[in-house]
C-alpha cells in the first residue's frame, strides 16, 4: 500500500502545483456553478473534495494560508498544524490572517519532526497517512449525511482514482464503516500527530452543524489538545477557507 500516495490523493495529487491551483480551481467552480459544491482550500481537486462537495452546498472559497503554498498536500497539512503548533507554543495570540505580530512563515516543518506524516506511523504501527485519511472520511459522515447513492458516487471517484487495488480496498473499507471517534482519537501518538488528526478532520466538517461541531470538540477532547492550541489550529483553517 502506497500510504503517502493515498493521502496526497484525498488532499490533492501532486506537489506545489496542486496545492497552489487550489484557488484557481475554487474559484473556477464559483464563477461557473455559484458555491455549490466547493470544497475549497487543500481540499479542492482531491478525494476529500469529492467527499465533502457530495454532502452539501459549502460556503467556502478556496483561499491557501500564503506560507503553505508551494507544498503538497500532504506536506501542507503538516506545515499548517506546525505552524499553529508553534504560533501555540510562543504564546501568541490565535489570528487567522497574518500580522506583523504572527507573520506568515514559508518554513516548511525540519526534516526530523513528527508533523511530516512519513517521519513516525501511527500507534496502529501503520503510516500515519493512513489515520489522517481516516480522520477524514470519519469527519465527513460525522452528521451521518452521507446516503447511499452520494456513497456510490464517492465509491466511483475513488474507483477512477490513480489507486492501487490494496488502496481502493482500504477506502472502500472505511466508507463502508466509517471508523469511530475513539478509533481516530486513538491512532495519534503524541500532541504533533494529534493537531494533524485535529486538522484534517476539521478540513473535512461543516462546523455550522452542530453534529459536526460536537464532533470536533468530542474528538479535541479525546486527543487530549489544549483549548489553546484547538484555537490556533482553527486559525489555521480559516486562513484556507
Amino acid at each position: 500500500m502506497n500510504a503517502q500516495n493515498l493521502l496526497e490523493q484525498f488532499l490533492g495529487t501532486g506537489a506545489a502545483q496542486s496545492v497552489g491551483t487550489a484557488v484557481t480551481v475554487a474559484r473556477d467552480k464559483v464563477a461557473n456553478n455559484g458555491m455549490a459544491g466547493v470544497a475549497g482550500g487543500l481540499a479542492a481537486g482531491g478525494l476529500l473534495g469529492v467527499l465533502i462537495g457530495n454532502k452539501k452546498m459549502r460556503k467556502k472559497a478556496g483561499k491557501l494560508a500564503g506560507g503553505v503554498v508551494g507544498y503538497g498536500g500532504a506536506a501542507a497539512l503538516g506545515a499548517l498544524a506546525y505552524r499553529a503548533y508553534q504560533n501555540w507554543q510562543s504564546g501568541q495570540q490565535p489570528v487567522a490572517a497574518p500580522t506583523a505580530a504572527s507573520p506568515a512563515t514559508t518554513e516548511a516543518p525540519p526534516a526530523d519532526s513528527a508533523f511530516l506524516p512519513a517521519n513516525a506511523p501511527a500507534s496502529d504501527g501503520r503510516p500515519f497517512e493512513l489515520a489522517l485519511v481516516l480522520a477524514m472520511i470519519a469527519a465527513a459522515n460525522a452528521d451521518g449525511h452521507i446516503d447511499a447513492e452520494e456513497q456510490k458516487r464517492i465509491f466511483e471517484r475513488v474507483g477512477a482514482a490513480e489507486l492501487g487495488a490494496e488502496d481502493k480496498g482500504f477506502v472502500f473499507d472505511a466508507l463502508s464503516k466509517p471508523p469511530s471517534l475513539q478509533d481516530v482519537a486513538s491512532l495519534a501518538e503524541g500532541p504533533e500527530q494529534g493537531a494533524e488528526i485535529y486538522l484534517a478532520s476539521r478540513l473535512s466538517i461543516d462546523t455550522d452543524h452542530p453534529m459536526e461541531q460536537a464532533y470536533l470538540d468530542a474528538l479535541a477532547a479525546r486527543l487530549a489538545l489544549p483549548e489553546e492550541l484547538v484555537a490556533h489550529l482553527e486559525a489555521q483553517v480559516a486562513a484556507t477557507e
